[in-house]
């Protein structure tokens, strides 16, 4: 499984529509708009990343009003007991 997350920069006159737009493209798990200089961070989650392309070029900028992505991939997960374990005050 590969998780990677898209900074995704709209025209403010679709900002209201395209995220739940976004959201319909089945590699999307997760859509949140954000302050800044993005307004939406995308979270795909893909069987491979040959995936990737379909939804990015495929799917997201496909969709009217997207000017500019950027996309992370993710290379390790860091579960919660992890991270209190590093980082907790305890």
């Amino acid at each position: 499984m590969v998780t990677a997350y898209v900074l995704v920069r709209a025209r403010a006159q679709r900002i209201k529509g395209l995220g739940e737009e976004i959201a319909e493209i089945p590699q999307v798990t997760e859509v949140y708009s954000v302050t800044g200089p993005y307004d939406f961070i995308v979270v795909l989650k893909l069987k491979d990343i040959e995936e990737l392309e379909d939804a990015i070029t495929k799917g997201i900028l496909q969709l009217e009003g997207v000017e500019r992505t950027k996309t992370l991939l993710a290379f390790r997960h860091y579960p919660k007991k992890l991270l209190d374990q590093g980082f907790g005050i305890d």
